[in-house]
């Protein structure tokens, strides 16, 4: 046991909740300063711990490639253990930096955003928890903990969503949030349940071995009596379905672009380094499940693929700020997805970890905008803030450069590994699928810049749409807004290039992740990779570099050269804009078919069920059966005397005749 490696571990999850109690409870007592300062206090200590952890055992090479510790015992039933414990792997230790580091920038970014707002110390408590259950997710050694982050963090979501609790908008938009996600969670909870009947064991390593060892080879589950399925093959799926919950896949996808009714930190939050990248995380943590079955891969990518393109056009018809942002968090989890579908799970991880950098700029550059412009988010009433906001204008260049994966950008690195990932798959295998993905992933290139651009050209550039109130008030930002965007600037730009190689060509993640047995796909690239420099030109000769160039010059044209042409186009596309306009009718299904239908079935056995056989046969019915007999009764209570003696005569003629009746038979049959 080692103690000082325990004690920083246990700081980790435990500080930012300290804050979130702190300020959640006591919050009237010490005061907004004081709510703002413990929470950021918390994850800062966090994020500290985190970097000594990666030095302890990274830099220092200490415990080898994992440290694993129990911090409690809840209970033993039949064998079964749960437990609370840490896995602190590489890939545990990549999650604590990017989560902690994404988080104290948000923190320190709410006290300029929310210092008006009447929940400030509420809003603070919430965020540090959300920090406290993504940490208790990542951190997790078992499946009992798993689910326990993966349940706080949805929680969290929903209190944080609908903050702003008066506005009907939002807690329509937070118990979206919260039913969406509990079917996915259906699904995760089912596939918890079968790895714990197949296995034995809610133990990450215990499980993995076992399926290492083909303890689910010839394993089926019978979901269609007479139809057996693969359990490993099943497993997967129900994890992932809840992965298409957390990470908002298409279908589970509606509630992450209303999410943008909660405050812009949250937003940033939620989106870079919580909720979303909970289903990429897990899914990248189970690979040595996945990689026992191809159906499964298989499913995530076409998952994966369909959510980057067809969430990405959603992008271009947009015109508040941050639900442009929102659709391009749906398109970036896509391209995540399909690098786990692929089996090139560290390139998943690599871009989760580039995407919280550039995410959470563009967020809260957003939110900086939003701020200045008096809490407008419409677009339409912008332009050329540039004159009047250099610092977030210049953030917001590198996070939109970052995004469409620009030269030497973080986003470059990490975007086109899983575009070329995705084309060697599609020539190993030749399946349609990996065709398609790989085009789908290709065109969500040219989608990206352009919705990017177009959003960055519309409130940065071109002419003032604003009123003349809103102008003479335009200013930058004050320091604790614009400082994390200058700090989550610098990683946007240089982590890509600095950590390419070890993190997918130098076997940095070790045993954490594993690769399909058939076809590792980043050992096949690897084989190509000869340094960042010779990758960054390499991909400057690549369809995606002209694909994002034609991008941005497209939507220059559109939205500087030529703005009248946006009106044609749409005239000229009137029906497949209205399709991207009602974002492909999915929440028309959901509203109109699914939840009025489920309320239909609702009242049907409530009528039928509650007020007629409940209510009306068994409540009322007993009642009415006992008033029926009692009127009955009554007949007989007349208040008269003789009819009391006459009654209790007859009674008592009635017991002889009873008693004396057996006798006289007797008598009868003797003689």
């Amino acid at each position: 046991m080692d103690n000082y490696l325990n004690n920083l571990l246990l700081a980790i999850p435990l500080a930012p909740l300290g804050g979130a109690v702190l300020a959640g409870l006591f919050g009237k007592y010490i005061k907004r300063a004081g709510s703002h300062w413990v929470t950021i206090l918390g994850v800062a200590v966090s994020f500290v711990c985190a970097v000594l952890v990666f030095k302890y055992l990274v830099l220092e090479g200490k415990h080898g490639d994992k440290y694993e510790t129990t911090v409690y015992q809840w209970l033993v039933s039949d064998g079964i253990r749960f437990q609370v414990g840490f896995l602190i792997d590489r890939l545990t230790m990549v999650m604590m930096l990017v989560v902690t580091f994404v988080s104290l920038m948000v923190h320190i970014y709410t006290i300029g955003y929310m210092k008006d707002d009447p929940g400030y110390q509420r809003f603070f408590s919430y965020i540090a928890l959300f920090t406290f259950s993504m940490l208790m997710l990542v951190m997790s050694n078992n499946f009992m903990q798993l689910f326990f982050g993966w349940e706080a963090v949805g929680l969290v979501s929903y209190l944080l969503i609908g903050f702003w609790f008066k506005k009907e908008t939002a807690i329509f938009a937070n118990l979206k949030a919260f039913l969406v996600n509990r079917v996915g969670d259906f699904g995760f909870i089912l596939g918890i349940a079968a790895v714990l009947l197949y296995a034995g064991s809610m133990d990450y390593n215990e499980v993995f071995a076992f399926a290492a060892n083909k303890g689910f080879d010839n394993k089926t589950i019978e979901i269609i009596p007479g139809t057996p399925w693969s359990a490993i093959t099943v497993i997967c799926i129900l994890l992932f379905i809840g992965a298409m919950g957390k990470s908002a896949q298409v279908p589970l996808h509606v509630w992450l672009p209303d999410s943008m009714e909660g405050p812009t930190p949250i937003s940033a939050l939620i989106h870079a380094a919580t909720m979303v990248t909970a289903g990429i995380f897990m899914v990248a943590r189970m690979s040595p499940l996945y990689i026992e079955s191809e159906v499964a891969l298989m499913v995530v990518l076409s998952v994966g693929a369909i959510t980057a393109l067809f969430m990405g056009l959603l992008g271009l018809v947009q015109n508040d700020i941050k639900r442009v942002v929102a659709y391009s968090t749906l398109s970036q989890l896509g391209y995540m997805t399909v690098a786990l579908g692929t089996g090139a799970f560290a390139a998943g991880i690599f871009h989760l970890m580039t995407h919280a950098f550039f995410k959470a700029l563009l967020f809260l550059a957003a939110g900086s905008v939003i701020i200045a412009m008096h809490h407008e988010q419409d677009m339409r009433k912008m332009g050329n803030l540039k004159k009047y906001m250099p610092i977030t204008y210049i953030t917001s260049l590198v996070g939109s450069l970052a995004l469409i994966g620009f030269p030497f950008f973080s986003g470059f690195y990490s975007k086109d590994v899983i575009i070329e990932a995705t084309h060697h798959l599609a020539q190993h295998n030749g399946t349609l699928v990996a065709k398609l993905a790989y085009y789908s992933v290709l065109g969500g290139v040219f989608i990206t810049a352009l919705y990017s651009f177009r959003m960055f050209f519309m409130v940065f550039h071109g002419t003032e749409r604003m009123d003349e109130h809103t102008r003479s008030h335009l200013r930058e930002t004050p320091w604790v807004v614009t400082g994390p965007l200058i700090l989550l600037a610098i990683p946007s730009v240089f982590i890509g290039a600095m950590v390419i190689h070890p993190m997918l060509f130098g076997g940095f993640f070790g045993g954490a992740i594993k690769a399909p047995a058939g076809y590792d796909v980043l050992a096949d690239i690897g084989k190509s990779y000869h340094g960042v420099f010779g990758f960054t030109l390499h991909g400057m000769l690549q369809p995606p570099f002209f694909l994002a160039l034609a991008g941005i010059a497209t939507a220059w044209y559109f939205i500087l050269k030529r703005p009248d042409l946006g009106a044609a186009v749409r005239t000229r596309f009137r029906a497949l804009a209205g399709l991207l306009e009602q974002k492909y009718y999915f929440d028309h299904l959901y509203q109109y078919v699914f939840a009025a239908g489920g309320r239909l079935i609702g009242r049907f056995f409530w009528r039928v069920g509650d007020v007629r056989l409940i209510d009306g046969a068994m409540v009322n019915g007993s009642a009415r059966v006992v008033a029926w007999f009692s009127g009955l009764v009554r007949r007989f209570q007349s208040g008269y005397l003789f009819h009391y003696a006459i009654a209790i005569i007859l009674g008592l003629l009635g017991m002889l005749t009873w008693l004396v009746w057996p006798l006289i038979k007797g008598v009868v049959h003797g003689v």
